[in-house]
């Protein structure tokens, strides 16, 4: 077993990273009025769903490790299976907002999400499995309905934006309202030192 301080470095690093890629993205429009807003305003408005994506996700990443006592080789692997698809945020964000929102790239940012999100679920299911030493964790996670409904509504994101681009992130934002707070489960269980709650 492993300690966990460069794994959690690293994730802070490559989150960090991927925002930076994000913001970069963002042009200033050439004139002062409102209607060469209008042209960027899909851009900016990806920018902030993604923003606020990123953000859920290394807050309850954080949540999570808080929880953790060892990890293993194959978690690190599992990690940046995450970390992989996190870095295609900036990606699909970019593309979602320059086709000023069609079906396609919606869809295509929905599978990203979605793939987010079973790359967090293995994560947690493999630090779950590592047994006692993470025995906090695996009481907290309990049978994790609320993962396994956000897989669920990704899907039918993904479904519906392909039939109407602003149904699909309609989903996709009631799914980051959803996990705007920080996973009150694991928050229960781990103190802010980061040792088991009673």
């Amino acid at each position: 077993m492993m300690g966990k301080g460069r794994l959690e470095a690293f994730s802070d690093g490559v989150i960090a990273v991927v925002i930076t890629i994000m913001v970069l993205e963002l042009k200033v429009p050439h004139e002062a009025t409102l209607a060469a807003f209008d042209s960027v305003l899909p851009v900016l408005l990806g920018y902030v769903l993604s923003f606020v994506y990123v953000g859920i996700y290394w807050n309850n990443h954080h949540h999570l490790f808080q929880a953790v006592h060892a990890i293993s080789g194959g978690i690190l692997w599992l990690n940046l299976h995450l970390l992989f698809w996190l870095s295609l945020l900036p990606f699909v964000t970019a593309w979602m907002g320059e086709s000023g929102v069609a079906t396609v790239p919606v869809a295509a940012y929905g599978i990203v999400l979605l793939m987010c999100a079973v790359s967090y679920a293995l994560l947690e299911h493999g630090l779950v499995r590592m047994g006692r030493a993470n025995a906090a964790l695996a009481r907290a996670i309990g049978a994790d309905r609320k993962g396994r409904l956000s897989l669920i509504a990704y899907a039918c994101g993904i479904a519906l934006g392909l039939l109407h681009a602003w149904l699909g992130v309609a989903v996709y934002v009631a799914v980051a309202v959803a996990w705007f707070m920080p996973d009150p489960r694991i928050e229960r269980r781990v103190g802010k030192t980061g040792r088991e709650g009673p």
